[in-house]
């Protein structure tokens, strides 16, 4: 596999340029994890390379998963790599909390024509770090927001739960759970406390080209389902420069990604590793599996479409 490596001291952003094996144009930028380097990055250019697509795949550093002020400005100084190097069309795609960071940069970024939102908010979060502090894995940043523009941190949503507390709750309603990990109740909880003032919510209605947004209600981390619903509603609103498909699924937990994707990685026992991870999964797996078919199936269909548009 073709690759090219980028880094913010040298080229403004950090990643892995994944060159489709067939002559292409057309590049997805992927928030697929935290190196671009990894596994599921790999695994998300092999599959994006099925369909004829090359793949940037782009975090905020080495190894970190962290998102503290993260800023946009490198996936606009990634945009203009990709499109002097050949690349006519751009899109972007990102699951989990980099799907809260794709809508963003989509929204803000004309040149991206086709947006994949999986298991995304709505809304801008407070940021957080990974990593080993007083027995906790993750702890949010006061003061801080997960994404930053012209040098100013974003308007975000703060968690009602600050360190140490935020991740003691995380633990506690994962334990027993079934799940590898379970936090809605921060979530729920945060949004609990006020409603959310326009300026931390995620214009979406700015996005151009084409825009799918999915989540599922049976989502361990957050509520993804209802986040659908309202970004459904906030477009039925008001005028919108996109074409969009909002997809709230009954079963299909956090990982609502392509099932050809996850078979490039588990070609057998797919339905019983995911069954390890989330409870949903072991108590309704066929349920699961045909979500990620029907994801599979209308996410090739829509690249075909822009591919060819």
């Amino acid at each position: 596999m073709k690759k090219q490596r980028f880094s913010i001291e040298q080229d403004g952003f950090f990643g892995t340029y994944y060159e489709a094996p067939v002559s292409s144009d057309c590049v997805m930028i992927g928030l697929l994890g935290d190196d671009p380097n990894d596994f599921m990055p790999k695994i998300g250019a092999k599959w994006l390379h099925r369909q004829g697509v090359s793949l940037l795949a782009m975090s905020p550093a080495k190894k970190d998963y962290s998102h503290v002020n993260c800023p946009l400005e490198r996936i606009q100084t990634a945009i203009q790599w990709l499109k002097a190097h050949g690349n006519r069309k751009i899109g972007i795609m990102g699951m989990s909390t980099a799907g809260m960071h794709t809508l963003t940069a989509a929204s803000y970024f004309p040149d991206i024509t086709l947006t994949f939102g999986l298991t995304a908010s709505d809304y801008i979060w407070q940021g957080f770090r990974q990593g080993k502090r007083d027995g906790c894995h993750e702890w949010p940043i006061e003061g801080a927001s997960t994404l930053s523009w012209q040098g100013k941190p974003l308007p975000y949503m703060p968690f009602v739960y600050q360190h140490p507390r935020y991740w003691q709750e995380i633990r506690k309603a994962t334990k027993g759970s079934g799940d590898f990990i379970r936090s809605t109740t921060v979530f729920h909880d945060s949004e609990a406390v006020r409603e959310h003032p326009e300026e931390e919510m995620i214009k979406i209605e700015q996005i151009h080209g084409k825009l799918i947004l999915i989540g599922a209600d049976d989502d361990a981390l957050w509520e993804a389902g209802k986040y659908v619903r309202r970004m459904d509603e906030r477009l039925k609103s008001r005028p919108h420069l996109c074409e969009y498909e909002a997809v709230a699924y009954t079963y299909g937990t956090h990982f609502v990604l392509p099932e050809s994707m996850l078979r490039i990685a588990l070609p057998v026992g797919l339905k019983f590793v995911m069954g390890l991870l989330f409870r949903s999964a072991k108590e309704h797996p066929d349920q699961c599996e045909e979500t990620r078919k029907d994801i599979d199936r209308r996410l090739t269909r829509v690249i075909r479409e822009w591919k060819e548009g």
